[in-house]
Parts: structure tokens; C-alpha cells; sequence
């Protein structure tokens, strides 16, 4: 036991310790724009597989704290002169505090009802900061003032910085995952998850177990919004509040291995490489080819392997490096 717990954190060392020399390698500012969009959604889908996959509520509104997170500290910013490092915790904070009605009232449906429910919301939230313009820029939407090199406002003149700070956030989420997956709270919500009505029967107190994995959850993606905005340089509703990252948090999840710790970054590498580098590489000029692509990968790994990609790393993981540990314990034994 104690090997295999080794050999696990001499990998997890050995692949921090790559990605933290990255930036030293990969030079060029496409590639590490490519990089750092699958770090981000990586940590988005982590964010969102708390809710839907260890508590098996699927959500498809978590546009609607992606943009409260970005809304908040982008207002921040430009009307008081707060810096976005602490507009993100602002941000995190609202998104909590509107998790709280929108959860009362989600929470009371359940299946695609509950679903359904989650992408109104998050289009509520939407339609409301288009019509707010004086409120909120509109739908016209605003420009963030660029500083120059500004560490304090999170304005950065290379892109390595960028990438260190959503490889922060990844780690936080996979933490803060890893914490509650082998905390109680895991285990009920894996109850919660598997059957509403037993979990219940067995003493698990299931909305308040709703209730505190909504806010963790909301929160992480609040924090994904005021990045994003803050890299971009740009906000307007239907950036912040996109349905797409909804879609995608859940897809990256779903393909990666849904309710598993690394499964959303497994996710994240297939689908969003794939996708940005079609993109790039055939253009405009083949209009569709890609999103097919993208669309074949979705059924085949959804068709064949339903437990997501995770599964099938695992099992190969398993084959080579346990076949190897049992010739040892057979070595051992024979003397």
C-alpha cells in the first residue's frame, strides 16, 4: 500500500515539476494560449464535477456564477479601483450568495427537470445584465483599461504569468476535490448521488448536502470568471454568461470520467486541443470539419467507453505497472 501510495506521489511530483518548467520550453504565445484555456476549463470542469458528478446533479447554469464571478470583480475594478485579486474572492462570494435562491428553488426538481432549471437561471441572469446598462455596460459590454505590466490588477505582459496563475487555480480545485472526496461528506454525497430517496432513508440530511457542494462548487467557477475576463480583456453577457461553458464543464467531465478526480483534466486535454488546433489549422475555409470532429470523439468515447477516458488510462496504468509489482512479490517469494 505504501508502494503504490509512493509511486502516485513520485508521479504527481514529476508532472508538477514539468509544468511549472513549461513556459521555459514552450515559446510560442499560441501554443501557450492553448495551454492555458485547457488549464482553465480543466479547472471549471473540476468545479462543476463536484456538483454534477460526485453528487450526480447535472447542471447545465454554472455560466450563471462564471458570470456573477467576472461581472463582480470586472464592476470592482473599473468603478472603485479594487484590484481583481480581491474582486475574485468578491466574486466568489456573490456567486455563494446567489447559489443560496437559485439551489431552493432548483433543488426542488430533480432528473432533466432540475437541469432545465439550471440553464433558466443562468439565461435569467443573462437577459438581466443585457438590459442593465447603466448598471453594467449592457450589451455592449466594456473593455478592460490595459495597465501595461500591473501584477496588483492581474495585467500581465507575458503569458507565462497567466499560466502559472490557472495552474494555481487547477491545483486549488483538485485539492479542495481531493479533500471532499475522502472526507464524509464524499461519501454521502456519493450516496446522495447514486439514490436520492435511500441516502435519505439512512439518515443523509440531502439538502443541506445540496446546499454546501452547490456553494463550493459555484465559488470555484466564480473564481474561473474573473480570470477569464481578466485574460481576455473584455466583458459582455453573452461572453460571461455563454451557455457553452455550462456545456463544456459537463462534456470535459463526462468525457474525461465523471465524478473522479482527474477525469474533467483528462477530459479538458482531448477536447479542447483537439477542437482549438482543428480550428486553427483548417480555418474558416472548411466550415463545420471540426466541430464533426469534435462530435465523432464525443460518440466514440461516450459509446465505448461511458466511464470516460479515465478508466481506460487506469486499466492500461494497472496492466503495466501491476503485472510488474506482482513479478516482483512472485520473485520475492520464489527467493
Amino acid at each position: 500500500m505504501s508502494g503504490k501510495f509512493s509511486r502516485k506521489t513520485l508521479w504527481l511530483s514529476v508532472l508538477f515539476a514539468l509544468m511549472l518548467l513549461l513556459p521555459q520550453f514552450v515559446t510560442s504565445r499560441f501554443y501557450m494560449d492553448i495551454v492555458i484555456r485547457v488549464l482553465l476549463f480543466s479547472f471549471i470542469g473540476v468545479a462543476w464535477n463536484l456538483m454534477g458528478g460526485y453528487a450526480k446533479q447535472l447542471s447545465l447554469g454554472h455560466a450563471a456564477y462564471f458570470g456573477l464571478g467576472a461581472y463582480t470583480s470586472t464592476m470592482l475594478q473599473i468603478n472603485y479601483g479594487i484590484s481583481p485579486w480581491i474582486g475574485m474572492i468578491a466574486g466568489g462570494g456573490v456567486a455563494m450568495l446567489a447559489s443560496l435562491p437559485i439551489g431552493a428553488l432548483c433543488f426542488r426538481l430533480r432528473g432533466p427537470y432540475f437541469t432545465i432549471s439550471t440553464i433558466a437561471m443562468a439565461q435569467v441572469l443573462m437577459l438581466l445584465f443585457l438590459k442593465f446598462r447603466d448598471f453594467a455596460w449592457g450589451a455592449e459590454g466594456t473593455t478592460i483599461p490595459n495597465l501595461g505590466d500591473a501584477p496588483w490588477m492581474m495585467q500581465f505582459e507575458e503569458k507565462a504569468a497567466y499560466f502559472y496563475i490557472a495552474l494555481a487555480l487547477l491545483v486549488v480545485g483538485l485539492v479542495v476535490t481531493w479533500a471532499v472526496e475522502r472526507s464524509w461528506m464524499g461519501y454521502y454525497l456519493v450516496a446522495l448521488g447514486e439514490d436520492e430517496d435511500a441516502a435519505q432513508a439512512i439518515g443523509v440530511n440531502v439538502p443541506k448536502m445540496k446546499r454546501h457542494i452547490y456553494l463550493i462548487s459555484t465559488f470555484l467557477t466564480a473564481l474561473a470568471g474573473t480570470f477569464y475576463i481578466q485574460y481576455i480583456y473584455f466583458i459582455d453577457p453573452p461572453t460571461a454568461f455563454s451557455f457553452n461553458i455550462s456545456v463544456e464543464a459537463a462534456l470535459v467531465s463526462i468525457v474525461g470520467g465523471i465524478g473522479t478526480l482527474w477525469g474533467p483534466v483528462v477530459g479538458t486535454v482531448l477536447l479542447e486541443v483537439t477542437s482549438t488546433l482543428l480550428q486553427s489549422w483548417l480555418g474558416g475555409g472548411h466550415g463545420g470539419v471540426q466541430l464533426t470532429v469534435y462530435s465523432l470523439i464525443l460518440m466514440a468515447v461516450i459509446l465505448w467507453r461511458p466511464a470516460g477516458l479515465l478508466g481506460l488510462i487506469t486499466d492500461v496504468y494497472h496492466r503495466i505497472f501491476g503485472n510488474k509489482q506482482q513479478s516482483e512479490q512472485e520473485a520475492a517469494l520464489d527467493g
